[in-house]
């Protein structure tokens, strides 16, 4: 009529149904739309396949398969928290969204790698090799690569690289076990790393962190008591020996495991330490640097780590004495209580803000979660040989 649109009222429904369906369709579909802020990952170490949880409802979303050789597998996020870069112990390199449940990328990038870490920005992803040795860098986005930092010593020999660690300002800190040394590698032109090599340290550096505020870097030294303390605002200040000799004079215990030095613990102006071979948790004041106590415990410690607040401190242990975990109460320097969740507990791994624990069991094939109050059981996963839990927490933190 005229050019004139007559509307009725069955399209007016119409019209509306269609929005409101436009409306809908994203909750619909929105399944992968949620944050990743209370999400993380376990590794199922026998298998070759990740756990993606989620900790509000403490509940498995999603299983990946086919991440190859896991064994000693560790893993960082992108600072979104979306993606996880997990390191196999086969040299793999694998790249899972946690929101699409599904392998971004792998590459076998080494032959026998140990670990890994991400640069300040998140752009940049590092892994630490056994074999060739090294430290091979890659774009966090392709996993193209983008810089290979062989690691021979002053001598002219290849060594093993363990302690990789994130550090400000673009820098990545890492130890040669087989060369006494630790560098620092600046990436701020990726094509061009530029390394600062720190020599003598000590013998057979196995393992390393680097404090919350990024700026002390220390390296455990299996071949000799102590540990080699690098301050990264005062490099010209060379490498400093602390805790030297703190088993001086005792019989030393066959090492039934290396203890973890990423997982030690701080609270307040205390750094809490496993002692290797030695049923004992270092203290130390970070403001000096010096010992200031020692706290008997169960085993020998593998992880000492530290609930989010800093009031209590969690130890597990070597093998064979490694179905127990310890509670240490930070102000009084004391265990305070002990907890039995079954042979073989491998790591633990706080809720961001500490009100849960997560424990991998891994020969009871669970991941138990412990009320860190009341230091009650509360629920539990199955999970094929557990090891290393991971949160998405640590996107946010450095050397983590």
């Amino acid at each position: 009529m005229n050019g004139v649109v007559r509307i009725t009222p069955w399209k007016v429904i119409v019209v509306i149904g269609l929005v409101m369906m436009a409306m809908m369709t994203p909750r619909i579909l929105g399944a992968a739309e949620r944050g990743t802020g209370d999400m993380g990952i376990i590794i199922e170490r026998a298998q070759g396949t990740v756990q993606i949880i989620e900790t509000s409802n403490r509940t498995r979303l999603a299983t990946i398969e086919g991440l190859g050789d896991l064994s000693h597998a560790s893993a960082v996020f992108s600072r979104d928290g979306r993606y996880a870069f997990v390191f196999g112990r086969d040299g793999g390199l694998t790249k899972i969204d946690i929101l699409t449940n599904s392998i971004s990328k792998r590459i076998i990038q080494a032959g026998n790698s140990i670990g890994g870490a991400i640069s300040q920005d998140g752009s940049l992803v590092a892994v630490s090799n056994y074999e060739p040795g090294g430290v091979r860098v890659f774009d966090s986005e392709t996993l193209e690569l983008v810089a290979d930092i062989p690691a021979i010593d002053g001598d002219g020999a290849p060594s093993k690289v363990v302690g990789l660690v994130d550090a400000p300002d673009q820098k990545f800190v890492f130890s040669l076990y087989d060369g006494g040394e630790i560098w620092v590698a600046d990436l701020a032109d990726p094509g061009a790393p530029q390394v600062t090599k720190f020599t003598d340290i000590g013998l057979q550096p196995y393992d390393g962190l680097i404090t919350g505020d990024g700026r002390y870097y220390l390296a455990g030294l299996f071949g000799e008591d102590g540990l080699a303390m690098l301050d990264l605002w005062d490099t010209d200040a060379g490498v400093r020996r602390v805790l030297d000799g703190y088993g001086r004079g005792e019989e030393p215990l066959p090492v039934y495991k290396m203890p973890h030095l990423e997982g030690w613990a701080k609270a307040g102006n205390l750094l809490f330490l496993p002692a290797v071979g030695r049923h004992e948790v270092l203290i130390v004041d970070v403001r000096t640097w010096t010992e200031v106590g020692r706290i008997p415990v169960h085993g020998q410690p593998v992880f000492v780590v530290a609930r989010p607040d800093g009031r209590q401190v969690w130890v597990n242990f070597a093998h064979p004495l490694n179905d127990t975990v310890q509670i240490i109460d930070v102000p009084s320097m004391r265990v305070i209580d002990e907890l039995k969740p079954g042979k073989a507990v491998l790591h633990m791994e706080f809720t961001p803000r500490g009100e849960n624990v997560w424990i991998s069991v891994r020969d009871a094939g669970e991941v138990q979660i412990y009320d860190t109050r009341s230091a009650k059981r509360i629920g539990m996963l199955k999970a094929s040989k557990p090891s290393g839990i991971f949160f998405t927490a640590r996107a946010n933190r450095i050397g983590l």
